[in-house]
């Protein structure tokens, strides 16, 4: 969902802007209401399986896969001229064969020097105290099918990626322009600081505002049912005041713009432009995203990834 949400149950109605929020919600409190404190609990980040980014197919895979790697034939050709099929063959296996073993992990603790799929233009927007990274690494630009990693920097400034979950986009992929009810979701690296939801603070570190307005009724673009998406989410700090409720709507860039980007539960197909994620990734998120590690998510089609 996102973009913005509505309480009204309309087909797709997941999120248009009500009186109080822009893409997750309906009646909203009031601006400025801000949520009461809540004792916090953590769990370590659970290990989970690397995430390798085949760069000539734009994908996520999870986990390492030994032997896949293909190899130019090592035999030498008859003549001085190469055939031109075989050196075409040949060279596409060379770049498939160079993309695995980049993407493969050069110590034993499985840590990274850089995160896979992650170019220097998304590299160089993450501070330096940053020590989570939500990567949401969409299929293609126009797909709403999304693989999502958390992962953790370690003190020899290394990553360690988590396990890769799958979730959803937005219904019409991505943007590196949002407007309102544009059906994209926003192309970024965006901080994350605060997180809510309909059903009780799970054990979040963030401050977690707890409120009967995160609900959505209706149905999705599959036919869906969205009930429960908002039970649980993060605010994904695009067009936003941060340190406040999710379902603040205050949209410093203004309301053209869009708002209400959120992280939330997956319902089974594409959002307005939130991410979404199985419930109990996101309960192990949210458990997990520490305001002392400067959380933030980089987020786009994996091909902008790799920029």
């Amino acid at each position: 969902m996102s973009g913005s949400h509505r309480v009204t149950v309309q087909p797709y109605a997941e999120v248009q802007p009500p009186a109080v929020h822009g893409d997750g919600g309906e009646a909203r409190r009031p601006r400025g209401h801000r949520r009461k404190p809540r004792k916090r609990r953590g769990k370590a980040l659970m290990g989970g399986t690397a995430v390798l980014l085949a760069a000539t197919a734009g994908w996520f895979t999870v986990g390492q896969s030994a032997g896949s790697s293909a190899h130019p034939s090592a035999a030498a050709p008859e003549k001085p001229e190469a055939d031109p099929a075989s050196a075409g063959v040949n060279a596409a296996q060379a770049i498939r064969s160079d993309s695995a073993a980049a993407n493969r992990s050069d110590r034993a603790d499985g840590t990274y020097a850089a995160i896979p799929g992650l170019g220097p233009s998304f590299s160089a927007k993450i501070p330096a105290q940053t020590r989570q990274l939500v990567v949401a690494s969409g299929k293609d630009r126009n797909s709403s099918d999304t693989t999502v990693t958390l992962w953790t920097r370690t003190p020899d400034n290394r990553w360690k990626p988590g396990a890769a979950w799958q979730g959803h986009n937005a219904y019409k992929g991505w943007t590196t322009d949002k407007h309102a009810d544009d059906l994209h979701s926003p192309i970024g690296v965006f901080s994350l600081s605060d997180a809510g939801g309909r059903m009780p603070d799970p054990g979040a570190k963030l401050p977690y505002d707890q409120d009967s307005h995160f609900v959505v009724g209706g149905t999705g673009f599959k036919g869906e049912q969205l009930a429960g998406s908002f039970d649980y989410v993060v605010a994904i700090n695009y067009n936003r005041v941060q340190g406040v409720s999710p379902l603040d709507n205050r949209f410093p860039d203004g309301k053209s713009k869009g708002g209400g980007i959120w992280l939330h539960v997956d319902h089974g197909g594409p959002t307005h432009g939130c991410v979404s994620l199985p419930e109990d990734q996101m309960i192990e998120l949210l458990k997990t995203l520490d305001p002392a590690a400067h959380p933030m998510i980089a987020m786009a089609d994996a091909a902008t990834l790799a920029t």
